[in-house]
């Protein structure tokens, strides 16, 4: 195919946009092939700043474009500006590296980042002139590929997918190239590349699925066409040997301020706390921690190569990584003098947490520390498996405010099943108790820089989670509990801020919809839907106009309780751990009873060992 450099009509366009930056390549660390016979463009379906922090694109672009004759270059949506000006001059939707057409690419993989993105990936395809549905694509347009964080539930952007990877990709999408070059050179038609795509272990083909229903026209599931390679039920990749798996040692260095603009590396995948709120915990199961050699190997390798001055190190939760506090020591030791700083993403509510914020601080500014209670009682706290205490946080607020801190700031949510006003109610008595711990540990004379921020989301049910059968509370209560909230909290030293709730509403919707959804997600971008991830940019009135013209009731999805025996639209995909844990974990949650971490405690049946073959891996034998 012709490849064709777009940069004498792209140049014209940069003073016309803000943020021209966006648009422009030769980053520090790019990579350049353009003698290469496969390209893939992998694309971040939001702008320069949010997509060039994403650390898993990042790794995936160093994986492919070390495969011999393999270019991978990069693509962000444009901001509304660009993506006007270059619809008014029919430039269409282009990679960094080469300024190519992303339609002329081989292969085209788009992140699914979060529900609220999903607008934009239908603004991505347009923009590049490639179908928005999988059904409409002729032999000449590229693969598009999705993957990533949302893929536990594909289905209400499934048609816009040719292929979906479900779970991790580091050693899937070399699988995936291969066999599409392999297709490639035995001239096989698009249809026969799919069937061969289903056959890689991990990887949804949607168009080789059915929806069916039973008499009364109830959805009853979603089954693979007969004679395909479709498997009933599609099982996550997980990387076993985490130690080993590729980092992106070489990152991009950008022009412009970006989002975590910082060399970052993930110390530890998965979570095996139980938390019955959270996804990713769910899915990204089991732990596997990196050893501290290999930490600091990549870090000293990745600062050498990027020349930045602070490195985080990532993972749902960095502070549990089992040597920790041995990898912090030997990176101080090693970075003392460079000027270089270790960031935490996110702190434990107990004293070891602290001690990390103290170790990764020394010497340094103690901007502030942020810690995830939830809930403000220990009843509800119990109910989402926490296993955390208000004597965890008040003393740790105690410590931190005796080293000399001065700012904490305390996520919690409202909306969890079985709560209750007094629950919400509990959350301004914490908060109270906090400022009260926090003002008695700092000196009269400091007593006035004092200040305690509180963040409140609404709890979203999520698939693959034991709430997944849950109702999300309605959108009026909502407003009531918020209401609840704001009555219980503290004035004087408090900043409050809470989640909104009609983008709550759509999280809920787009969380756990079915294909039907996808007619939603197309009328809203034909409405004029995109960005919804920027609040600026967000309209509910798109959203219910979508909902009424294609006739789906958005309640039914976000706020009505499933029974145990009703098909998920989404029980296809699997993310090993077992229903049957899921449901006995709601039933604990509902009876008040906490499940211990399986890591230290033993076995709690997820299933996931036996089924993915996959095992905790600890670099040493407890927390911290």
């Amino acid at each position: 195919m012709t490849r064709t450099d777009l940069w004498p009509a792209i140049e014209p366009l940069l003073a016309r946009v803000e943020r021209p930056a966006r648009y422009i390549d030769r980053e520090w660390g790019a990579l350049h092939d353009g003698e290469a016979a496969y390209r893939a463009c992998l694309i971040y379906p939001d702008t320069y700043e949010i997509g060039q922090a994403n650390q898993a694109l990042a790794i995936l672009y160093g994986v492919l474009n070390a495969i011999p004759g393999v270019a991978a270059e990069r693509a962000y949506l444009p901001w509304m500006d660009m993506s006007a000006a270059m619809r008014e001059t029919g430039v269409p939707l282009f990679s960094l590296e080469s300024c190519g057409a992303v339609r002329d690419f081989d292969l085209v993989g788009i992140t699914i980042p979060y529900e609220l993105t999903y607008s934009n990936i239908l603004e991505t395809l347009d923009l590049a002139g490639v179908p928005l549905r999988a059904v409409d694509r002729s032999e000449s347009d590229p693969l598009v590929v999705g993957g990533g964080p949302s893929v536990f539930n594909p289905e209400p952007v499934a048609a816009f997918f040719d292929a979906i990877l479900i779970g991790e990709g580091e050693e899937a999408v070399g699988e995936i190239v291969s066999a599409h070059r392999a297709a490639k050179a035995a001239s096989a038609s698009r249809a026969e590349t799919l069937h061969a795509l289903a056959a890689v272990p991990g990887v949804y083909v949607p168009s080789l699925y059915e929806t069916v229903r039973d008499a009364k026209g109830a959805y009853a599931g979603t089954q693979p066409l007969p004679d395909t390679a479709a498997r009933p039920v599609v099982e996550k990749r997980v990387v076993a040997d985490f130690d080993a798996a590729p980092v992106a040692i070489a990152g991009i260095v950008p022009f412009m301020d970006v989002v975590h603009d910082r060399y970052g590396l993930e110390v530890l995948r998965g979570c095996t706390r139980g938390c019955r709120i959270c996804q990713a915990g769910m899915v990204y199961r089991h732990v596997r921690e990196r050893t501290p050699d290999h930490i600091l190997r990549d870090v000293v390798a990745g600062l050498a190569c990027t020349g930045y001055d602070e490195v985080s190190l990532t993972s749902l939760s960095t502070t549990d990584h089992s040597q920790l506090e041995e990898v912090l020591r030997r990176l101080q030791r090693r970075l003392e003098g460079t000027g270089v700083s270790v960031s935490l993403p996110s702190l434990r509510v107990d004293a070891f947490g602290v001690e990390m914020a103290r170790l990764v601080s020394a010497g340094g500014k103690k901007s502030g520390l942020t810690f995830a209670p939830e809930a403000g009682t220990q009843r509800m706290r119990d109910v989402i498996n926490k296993n955390v205490t208000e004597e965890d946080l008040l003393g740790s607020v105690q410590r931190a405010f005796e080293s000399g801190w001065r700012r904490v700031k305390l996520y919690f949510m409202i909306g969890l099943p079985t709560e209750t006003d007094e629950d919400i109610q509990g959350i301004g008595e914490l908060v109270h108790k906090v400022f009260r711990t926090a003002r008695e540990a700092t000196p009269p004379a400091q007593r006035g820089g004092l200040k305690v921020a509180v963040s409140v989301s609404t709890f979203v049910p999520k698939a693959q989670t034991p709430f997944q059968w849950e109702p999300q509370i309605s959108f009026d209560e909502i407003g009531r509990r918020q209401q609840v909230l704001r009555d219980s909290m503290p004035h004087k030293g408090v900043d409050l801020h809470w989640h909104d709730a009609e983008i709550s509403f759509l999280e809920g919707v787009m969380a756990r919809g079915g294909r039907e959804v996808a007619d939603v997600v197309e009328a809203a971008w034909r409405g004029g839907a995109v960005f919804d991830a920027w609040t600026e940019q967000f309209r509910l009135q798109r959203w219910l106009g979508a909902f009424a013209e294609t006739g789906v009731d958005a309640e039914s999805i976000a706020n009505r309780e499933r029974l145990q025996s009703e098909p998920l639209p989404w029980a296809h995909i699997s993310a090993g751990v077992a229903p049957g844990y899921l449901w006995r974990e709601r039933e604990r949650a509902f009876a008040g009873k906490t499940t211990p971490d399986c890591s230290f405690a033993g076995c709690t049946g997820c299933d996931v060992c036996d089924d993915l073959e996959v095992k905790i891996v600890l670099a040493g034998d407890s927390r911290g």
